[in-house]
């Protein structure tokens, strides 16, 4: 590729930095901040990276990999695919792929991006998540897709040959997708010298992400490109932001924060609010405490809106308008706002200290989903949110004592306390056998890889020398799905039952299919048991969408029925897709007509790890898992909560107080030792029959 920099203009000063990498110095003006109604040209052209443009694209040119280390709200994000397009690393059919961990990042970016190039989302500027693809394979030139959907695309297109660069965005979030896709690039470097990687982060520990991407061997001074990665870093435009703590701990943050989020209100100048929960359940209960405030004469200038993962587009759409004049805008959010999207007009950030974090323990084969305490990396991302567009303030819900002491340094990459099943699947799909030997940025626990191949070995996956078993084990693979999840599909083929179970399917995809109780708790009951099978959850799912689909998809039907409507309608939507790939790989799609034990037995032989029996002469419904004798209830939320079957297997575990069941189906113990007879003995299952 040409040299970007015009003959005749000076060629940018390059220092080498002590410590390896390579600071990049520019003369230009500091940018100004506040975006006023300027064009959007103009806006570019304030952010804070702009002025390292031809830094960074000198050592994009002059290096495999370049690390950019900048503050999120830099610009970096929505920025720099643009500023490789202008400097033509998308010509020749050539892609530029910008990764991000979360969804509804991938699509708030590339929307932003498409507005910016002033091209239509889809076609010059488009995005992939799972289950959507908004590309053009003739006009796409800029694709923004979560680190999963990359790595599905490897399975494919195992050396990426499309793409001439790739930027993962957000590194320093250590999600599960981002780690394995850092070990795969870096094998995929060796043999593609000309890819350039661009790995960006708010707060990385760039020094070992240069040493990871770091091979010296056989080049020369001169080649071009050098091997060693470049570090540049970007500064942001902070403002101060003053911290205020809690004099004694919390007993209830949710009151604590709409206790701040209206004194805010009440004494500070305007300014929106961004408030850091754990996930949906909180967020929807804070929501609903304020709003119900917010009604009061005194506070009706708040806007409380949500902010998660699983938002419909809509939604979005609300956060990230500007705020109405004389209006105050609170933002609910998880800790997707930390790092992946930027708000702009946040002034105030009230801090919980939490988020929910997912922990596995290899030897119980439990994961728990756990609201933990954040790290201080974590804490001072979310402090420096308040300080985009002015000095701001930060209400952090714990003691200056606690963040001192008792608060983690950094916090621990997601592969080092996950399941690894999936990741192990797609590994082994990728052609690499030796998993222990794999080069990860971080190395997993080997109890959790043991596990790993233990599950995917009792389903039929990998055979004796531990390779994917053909065709069960690639299609397995090929299922973007948790793999007990696909292999339930695959059974549903023998039983005859594949309509009924790619829904459930589907369901299981998604959060969850009812509205939150929003104080009507016994209406949401009853309206459960409108729906209710006495099979358990699974059943009932097919019942909702039975119903969805006979009331014409209507939102009214969903509204009456405590039904989230977007939820149903992303749920057709993955079945639609599933049914696509089923036809795919050759599966014949046919219904059970009703007959239950089939669909049954189809869960059973996914998810035959997860059975559980009823303890004896229980009086509080305590369960133990076969496997490991671990005590479980079955979730309030489940239609068989109080009902207690004998036997039941359950898809996820959730942990509170309790060890709690979701999506809880009966079974009859005989199908464990047909559907797994390697994994249970008969003896094992029935030590006394008069039990069963």
């Amino acid at each position: 590729m040409s040299r970007f920099w015009k003959p005749g203009t000076e060629k940018p000063r390059i220092v080498d930095d002590e410590e390896g990498g390579v600071l990049f110095y520019t003369a230009s003006a500091s940018s100004s901040s506040g975006y006023g109604f300027a064009s959007l040209e103009k806006q570019r052209q304030r952010l804070p990276v702009y002025k390292y443009r031809t830094a960074i694209l000198y050592l994009v040119e002059t290096h495999a990999t370049t690390i950019v280390v900048g503050e999120t709200g830099s610009g970096k994000t929505t920025q720099i695919p643009q500023y490789l397009k202008e400097a033509g690393w998308a010509e020749g059919g050539r892609l530029i792929a910008c990764t991000q961990p979360r969804r509804l990042a991938v699509q708030a970016v590339a929307s932003r991006v498409a507005e910016e190039m002033g091209v239509k989302l889809g076609e010059e500027v488009g995005y992939t998540i799972r289950f959507e693809d908004v590309t053009n394979n003739d006009l796409t030139r800029v694709k923004f897709l979560t680190d999963g959907v990359l790595l599905r695309e490897m399975m494919d297109d195992p050396l990426l040959s499309k793409y001439s660069v790739i930027m993962v965005d957000e590194a320093h979030e250590r999600s599960l997708s981002t780690d394995i896709l850092l070990g795969l690039l870096k094998k995929i470097q060796r043999r593609r010298p000309e890819l350039r990687l661009i790995i960006s982060s708010a707060t990385i520990e760039a020094k070992a992400m240069a040493a990871f991407f770091s091979t010296r061997r056989h080049r020369g001074p001169d080649d071009i490109p050098k091997k060693e990665p470049a570090i540049l870093s970007v500064e942001g435009r902070g403002f101060n932001v003053q911290i205020f703590y809690v004099e004694a701990p919390v007993p209830d943050y949710l009151r604590a924060v709409v206790l701040t989020v209206l004194s805010i209100h009440d004494k500070e100048p305007m300014g929106d609010i961004l408030v850091f929960l754990t996930g949906q359940d909180d967020i929807d209960a804070a929501v609903q405490l304020l709003t119900e405030e917010a009604q009061s004469s005194r506070n009706q200038g708040l806007i409380v809106l949500p902010l998660y993962s699983g938002l419909p587009r809509a939604d979005q759409d609300l956060i990230f308008s500007p705020t109405p004049r004389g209006k105050r805008k609170v933002v609910m959010s998880t800790n997707i706002a930390e790092t992946s999207l930027t708000l702009e007009g946040v002034v105030y950030v009230i801090d919980s200290g939490f988020s929910k974090q997912r922990f596995y323990n290899p030897i119980t084969d439990i994961e728990n989903l756990i609201v933990a305490p954040v790290s201080k990396a974590s804490a001072r991302q979310r402090t420096g949110r308040a300080g985009r567009i002015r000095p701001g303030k930060c209400y952090r819900l714990y003691t200056e004592e606690y963040f001192i002491k008792e608060m983690p340094a950094d916090g621990i990459p997601e592969i080092q306390r996950s399941n690894l099943v999936s990741c192990v699947i797609q590994l082994k799909a990728l052609g690499i056998d030796n998993i222990l030997g794999f080069d990860w940025p971080a190395s997993p626990s080997p109890e959790a890889l043991i596990r790993a191949l233990e599950v995917l070995y009792s389903l039929g996956v990998l055979d004796d020398d531990a390779k994917l078993t053909s065709p069960a084990g690639f299609q397995v693979a090929e299922i973007p799905l948790d793999p007990m999840i696909s292999k339930m599909i695959l059974a549903s083929i023998e039983f005859g039952c594949s309509e009924e179970v790619i829904t459930i399917a589907a369901v299981l995809s998604i959060q969850s299919v009812w509205f939150p109780g929003r104080g009507a708790q016994k209406e949401m009951d009853e309206a459960k048991l409108r729906f209710a099978a006495a099979e358990g959850d699974h059943v009932t799912f097919l019942n909702v969408y039975k119903g969805f689909l006979e009331s014409g998809k209507s939102s009214n039907w969903c509204h009456k029925n405590f039904v989230n409507y977007h939820a149903m309608r992303k749920v057709a939507e993955i079945r639609l897709q599933l049914r696509r790939i089923a036809q795919r790989l050759g599966i014949v799609l046919k219904s059970c007509e009703g007959d239950m034990q089939a669909v049954r037995k189809a869960i059973t032989a996914g998810f035959f790890a997860n059975a559980c029996r009823l303890e004896p002469f229980s009086h509080n419904g305590l369960y133990k898992t076969i496997r490991s004798s671990q005590e479980v209830y079955i979730h309030p939320s489940s239609v068989l909560f109080r009902v207690n079957p004998k036997w039941v297997v359950f898809h996820s575990i959730v942990s509170t107080d309790r060890q709690y069941m979701r999506n809880v189906i009966s079974i009859d113990p005989t199908w464990l030792t047909e559907a797994a007879p390697h994994f249970y003995q008969r003896q094992l299952l029935n030590p006394n029959p008069s039990q069963v």
